[in-house]
């Protein structure tokens, strides 16, 4: 399943370490829906708060100190937290929300979804022109392209910014500079794989905000799970360490490991489709990653491929021939492009590339 950013390529290496990412939870933990009284976000483990800041300074992509953090059951219940929390409850009109295509495909869905009269959906922040407040969504990386992202309204005071920095991780892209905006998005399920845990986080700097979040998840969820935090928790944790602590013959860099089966991957799939001016994918600017000390292009988790012009609908195209993708019709553009996932198993990427090659040398 192409289409899917399921990330079952981590398994493998978490299986090499084994109990290093193991944890117990014995049956008198975890029981009162309480985890720090003091914080504005009270069901926040302390030891996920410890690891997540943790992350942040060793990676150098987000400034997390002096920044309140909100633990979430993954960056999509954030993501409504943050609209939430944005939207002014006594506005004449709902707040719009905004993104510059091609959005996020869950981002129309996600801010439709409660029919709530705080905010409404207003499409491609481009095309925004209306003298009225906006929440502007700002993925960088973006899903689905992989291009850095900037604001694009930036009408002053009228504007909110929700940046999702889902992928700004070193095995997808160069970590330029710590990310330092008012609202920030990530989630464990794309930083480490485990997108099962369920865990994501929201790096924020204004303490209304904060709290406002946290009542959304109060009254949305009652808090996240406090097991899902302490495993999301130790997990980073082996992260941080492989980073700063690993030696030779020890555990294996995460991002050194994965950055180098993203970059294997994309030549594979560049060299592939090379072979014909059938399909196309982005070009990626050259930039120094301060984390790895070297300069290396952007390999997303995504690859965003175009079909040529007589191909009217890439998507139907595709499965005609057994590649589920996902239309550039969800991300609000047309439907000669698709998105297809780089982040599945081996065996499914190598038969990705047969089929790819398959329909390259049956059409020439």
């Amino acid at each position: 399943m192409f289409c899917s950013g399921d990330p079952t390529m981590f398994k493998e290496y978490w299986e090499r370490m084994g109990d290093k990412s193991s944890i117990t939870i014995t049956g008198w933990q975890s029981l009162s829906y309480f985890s720090n009284t003091s914080n504005i976000c009270w069901f926040l483990e302390p030891e996920f708060e410890k690891e997540v800041r943790r992350i942040h300074s060793v990676v150098g992509n987000a400034v997390a100190e002096d920044y309140h953090i909100v633990v979430g059951n993954g960056s999509s219940q954030l993501f409504q937290a943050a609209l939430f929390a944005l939207s002014p409850a006594n506005a004449p009109h709902p707040m719009n929300v905004v993104s510059a295509v091609p959005y996020y495909s869950s981002y129309p869905a996600l801010t439709e979804y409660l029919k709530s009269g705080l905010y409404k959906w207003a499409g491609d922040a481009c095309n925004f022109e209306e003298e009225e407040p906006y929440i502007e969504l700002v993925t960088s990386p973006n899903n689905p392209d992989g291009f850095i992202r900037e604001a694009v309204v930036n009408r002053g005071k009228l504007g909110k910014l929700v940046h999702d920095l889902a992928y700004y991780w070193p095995q997808y892209t160069a970590i330029t500079a710590p990310a330092d905006y008012d609202l920030m998005l990530f989630t464990v399920s794309k930083c480490t794989g485990h997108a099962g845990t369920r865990i994501g986080w929201a790096l924020v700097k204004d303490r209304e905000v904060a709290t406002k979040m946290t009542k959304f998840i109060e009254l949305n969820t009652i808090g996240v799970s406090k097991d899902s935090q302490l495993r999301a928790a130790k997990i980073l944790q082996v992260l941080s360490n492989c980073c700063e602590c690993a030696r030779p013959g020890e555990t294996e860099n995460f991002f050194k490991h994965f950055r180098g089966q993203m970059t294997e991957r994309w030549d594979r799939l560049r060299a592939v489709v090379k072979c014909s001016d059938l399909f196309s994918l982005p070009e990626y600017p050259v930039e120094f990653c301060n984390f790895f000390g070297d300069f290396f292009e952007a390999q997303p988790a995504f690859a965003w491929l175009k079909c040529r012009e007589y191909i009217e609908d890439c998507e139907s195209f595709l499965k005609s021939h057994k590649i589920i993708t996902r239309s550039g019709r969800h991300f609000g553009v047309n439907s000669k492009y698709v998105r297809i996932s780089m982040l599945d198993r081996d065996s499914t990427f190598n038969l990705l590339l047969q089929r790819l090659s398959t329909i390259i040398q049956n059409t020439h």
